[in-house]
């Protein structure tokens, strides 16, 4: 994905920041805390790596899923391990992409990604960040490391050079995070970069993984099921991209021409490639430990079910809805009627209704009634721009 793709998207939106930290530490406590703690087992390791303050490039790679459950894992281990600190909070770059389309939003919650905390991905948004000081969480390998899939598991795609240059002008340093486990989420996501290409130029969808689509498309809670990978996440020592160029001869350590930064990229990505195969070795010859599962699920006694993939679709919508109907004032009188729409996850071909349902329901459950300019906001369908100030 190139980072200037505003012709993909209906607007630009330079509003107020839409992160909801509120929403973002309900989610932890309600949602996300017993599926990283009890199903994925999930470890953040060498937190003391990350600088306290200042700006930071935490740079990873994905784990190669249609959806990236790695991403709000990392997010929110860094949070927690962070005191859920909103100042110095590490903020997820991501494709606008993940908004455009509504099954890339987890279970097709409105503009989740952004109320999620996550910034969307273009040069303008990662240079402002950078300038005022601010932190993020960055994947080199772009979409291409999503739908890398389990054929090319722990196979670094090729890294955008962009975070290299910006790293280099406000000599910001590049913490590597390496990724383990999270690749084994879904091992029948197999993709081929012909068939991505078609269904890329035809469907506007950036990879169609295989057999796992092929399932989704008959029962769609399937696109985000996710197996109990043993998740790890190992943070390296900071790196000076400054000092990396002036060391290589490569050109001008503080703005590094195109040249310089793509030379700079491959060498950090054979660099991180060389220390995740290490890594892998080491800590990903297990990557479900079921005895842990096992013990860690019995904790939860009566949340199993619901903390299981099998749940997930019920757990996230049910959270969000109830979250944003109680800060409303609302009264949740009856959630079985309410959420009787959930059901299309469960059926065969259950997308005609889920999207059916999303189109004649009323708000805030459905978009009956909206024109196109208010329903492109209730869903995310734009770019949000950092720089409205500047």
């Amino acid at each position: 994905m190139t980072m200037n793709s505003s012709r993909r998207y209906t607007n630009i939106s330079t509003g107020e920041d839409p992160v909801d930290f509120a929403y973002l530490e309900s989610f932890y406590h309600g949602v996300s805390s017993p599926i990283i703690d009890h199903y994925f087992r999930a470890k953040l390791i060498g937190f003391e790596n990350i600088p306290e303050t200042g700006p930071v490039i935490l740079a990873s790679n994905h784990s190669g899923n249609a959806f990236p459950h790695d991403s709000f894992v990392l997010d929110q281990l860094a949070w927690r391990a962070d005191n859920f600190a909103k100042n110095t909070k590490i903020r997820p770059l991501f494709s606008p992409m993940l908004a455009v389309n509504w099954w890339m939003r987890p279970f097709g919650l409105d503009n989740w990604w952004r109320k999620f905390g996550a910034v969307d991905q273009t040069y303008l948004n990662f240079d402002r960040i950078l300038a005022r000081g601010g932190r993020v969480i960055y994947y080199p390998e772009g979409i291409p490391g999503i739908g890398k899939g389990f054929n090319r598991r722990y196979r670094l795609q090729p890294f955008q050079p962009s975070f290299i240059k910006l790293a280099a002008r406000y000599d910001v340093p590049v913490v590597p995070v390496y990724s383990i486990n999270a690749e084994w989420i879904n091992p029948a996501s197999l993709t081929y970069l012909w068939l991505n290409k078609i269904s890329n130029r035809l469907l506007g969808v950036p990879f169609i993984p295989l057999p796992i689509a092929l399932l989704a498309l008959i029962f769609p809670f399937f696109f985000y099921f996710g197996f109990p990978s043993n998740m790890k996440f190992i943070t390296g020592k900071p790196v000076s991209i400054r000092d990396w160029i002036r060391s290589k001869n490569n050109g001008r350590p503080d703005d590094p021409d195109r040249e310089t930064s793509e030379k700079t990229a491959e060498e950090i990505r054979l660099h991180m490639q060389e220390e995740l195969d290490r890594l892998a070795r080491k800590h990903g010859s297990h990557p479900y430990n079921i005895s842990t599962l096992f013990h860690s699920f019995r904790n939860l006694h009566k949340k199993r079910w619901i903390t299981s993939p099998f749940g997930w679709p019920i757990l996230f919508t049910r959270h969000f809805r109830d979250y944003y109907e109680n800060s409303s004032g609302k009264t949740v009188r009856n959630r079985f009627l309410r959420d009787w729409d959930l059901i299309g996850y469960y059926l065969p071909f259950g997308w005609l209704f889920l999207s059916l349902f999303r189109r004649f329901r009323k708000q805030p459950y459905g978009n009956r009634g909206l024109d196109k300019e208010s329903l492109n906001q209730k869903e995310g369908r734009y770019i949000w721009s950092i720089a409205r100030d500047d």
